[in-house]
């Protein structure tokens, strides 16, 4: 490609809306052009480098026996009904009614779609196991897009399904499935790129994994063990923290006017906020009341609360709701409280702590000497649960060493979905004695423009991306410095028109610009090979060749550029295969 037909032109400022290094350098390279918040256009060199992403993800998919197909972008509302699925997410999904009236959505996610799909295609227990993954386009209408590729709303996504006999096979390819998400990753020039256990989240099913690409953007936070042994998401993450139980006097109330944060009380009795009860209130659909406390010094964890419960639909109780109950805002607690809506979840640091101080129920005072096991009478009504979220430092659960926390993408994750779809959906086969059986499922995505971005995250410096030649637009950009003179111009057009007898992708700029705007250009493009043919080396019949990147350059005899450059590429692309 000549950069003088390349259409997307480099942008020398930094757009207002882009604080992330992609978003910045898709936008400056002509990579893509924003259409509205979230909703993006892929330029020509954005769409050579997604394409190469798939490629990458097809080859491996095909590796553990995956079929490819192609699934619709909307879909009707009954089949989201049948899953149950359409009332139970919010507005993200985005739903709509066709000419006839008829309830449709725009799938975020295709589970409901494959298995409307498999329950008439796959109904033998011969065909098992079985996978089927699409390369497909899905909107999420997502309330606050952000960071470019990374939260969008239209998104183009890998999306995979297993279907199995049972468990046991289910998880047989679910490590096939894992091993080739690896390889993925790696070759697409993620350099630090980890597996981790998760939530299963909307998607559900009994277990999980994501694959996070750490960089300082990321919108999760991970736990990792300093060896590596141990890693896990913010949300499931647990640690073994030390709890302090000692004897302690009876009860007593104590008047704390006006101290209703914990640091405020902490401060006030001279304690620290280890040695404080801390309670948050919450509500679900049917009106009841979970009183959730943990440590002073530890946060509430949502999701692990949700599980505890079994409820998905928590959200924070208001002022009223908690009053109902007897529970005095600002100084309230699980303790004392008789009403019939209530449910008390402690976390372990609640339960194996004393002495406590925490809420007396009552307008400016608190309850010092407090004792779970003592003083708890209601322990019927109780829940003991992790519910905390580990912090950065925390012992390791495996090791016992300090965990470190990062930050990370989310670019895949896979997914034990077992029956949960299968059954609604009634996706049957008939097993080896003719009987009907539900299949066992797994699921398995990765986000294609969300895996662009994540490189670039981690493959840049200040001057713009430097991509692994795995997925680079083009292998070699070819700089001519002033092609008039001196035969430059001719000397590029012939090895541009090796490039392409050689099959080596080259971009070659032949608009005759000065070399401090050429380079700068080169950069924000980043191809990782860079040949400039200049007035002042060709006429000793040498060319500067460059590594984006690194500083130093080589220079190579005009005769040697055609097959020292394919050596290069080979000995690179090597590493991502």
């Amino acid at each position: 490609m000549k950069m003088s037909k390349l259409i997307g032109r480099r942008m020398k400022e930094t757009p207002k809306d882009a604080k992330t290094i992609s978003h910045i350098f898709m936008i400056r390279g002509g990579y893509m052009r924003q259409v509205s918040a979230g909703i993006y256009t892929l330029l020509p060199l954005g769409k050579r480098v997604q394409d190469k992403v798939e490629n990458i993800i097809r080859e491996e998919m095909n590796a553990i026996d995956g079929e490819e197909i192609l699934m619709p972008l909307v879909n009707p509302a009954d089949i989201w009904e049948e899953s149950g699925r359409y009332n139970a997410i919010g507005d993200e999904l985005l739903r709509f009614k066709d000419r006839n009236d008829k309830p449709m959505v725009l799938a975020m996610t295709h589970e409901e779609a494959v298995c409307h799909m498999a329950r008439t295609e796959i109904t033998s227990y011969k065909q098992l196991p079985v996978m089927v993954y699409q390369i497909q386009t899905k909107y999420r209408d997502e309330a606050r897009p952000r960071a470019g590729l990374i939260r969008v709303r239209e998104f183009k996504m890998k999306d995979a399904y297993s279907f199995h006999e049972t468990q046991e096979c289910l998880e047989t390819y679910y490590a096939q499935c894992h091993k080739a998400y690896e390889n993925i990753f790696r070759r697409v020039g993620l350099t630090d790129c980890l597996s981790i256990e998760s939530d299963t989240g909307m998607i559900g099913g009994s277990k999980a994994h994501e694959f996070m690409a750490v960089a300082e953007c990321g919108e999760d936070t991970l736990f990792v063990s300093q060896c590596g042994t141990y890693k896990a998401n913010r949300e499931i993450a647990t640690s073994p923290i030390p709890f302090s139980k000692e004897a302690c006097g009876a009860m007593e109330e104590v008047h704390t006017p006006a101290q209703k944060t914990i640091e405020d009380v902490a401060q006030f009795l001279g304690l620290t906020p280890a040695q404080i009860g801390k309670c948050v209130c919450y509500i679900d659909g049917d009106k009841n009341i979970y009183f959730a406390m943990v440590r002073g010094d530890i946060e509430i964890n949502e999701i692990k609360l949700k599980k505890a419960v079994g409820r998905a639909d928590l959200v924070f109780a208001n002022d009223a709701e908690i009053e109902a109950t007897g529970a005095v805002v600002g100084f309230m607690s699980a303790f004392g409280i008789t009403a019939k809506n209530a449910v008390f979840v402690l976390d372990e640091s609640i339960v194996k702590s004393a002495p406590l101080v925490i809420g007396a129920n009552k307008p400016e005072y608190h309850i010092k000497n407090f004792d779970y096991e003592r003083d708890f009478t209601a322990k019927d009504k109780v829940i003991v649960a992790d519910i905390r979220t580990v912090r950065n430092g925390d012992p390791c659960p495996i090791t016992g060493t300090p965990l470190v926390e990062k930050r990370g993408i989310e670019v895949g994750n896979i997914f034990q979905l077992g029956t949960k779809y299968s059954e609604k959906m009634q996706v049957n086969y008939l097993d080896r004695n003719g009987k009907s059986k539900v299949t066992v499922m797994g699921c398995y995505g990765i986000g294609c423009g969300r895996t662009v971005a994540s490189v670039i995250e981690q493959n840049h410096d200040d001057f713009g991306p430097i991509w692994p030649i795995s997925i680079a637009p083009y292998h070699v950009h070819i700089c001519a410095l002033n092609p008039e003179k001196e035969g430059v111009g001719e000397a590029c057009e012939k090895i541009y028109a090796g490039c392409a007898q050689n099959g080596i992708e080259a971009l070659y700029d032949d608009r005759g610009e000065k070399a401090g705007f050429m380079f700068n250009d080169a950069d924000l493009i980043g191809i990782p090979f860079r040949l400039i043919l200049s007035p002042k080396t060709l006429p000793d019949g040498k060319i500067e060749f460059k590594r984006r990147g690194v500083r130093d350059s080589e220079f190579w005899p005009l005769d040697e550029v055609l097959p020292r450059l394919q050596a290069e590429i080979e000995n690179a692309m090597k590493n991502y295969r």
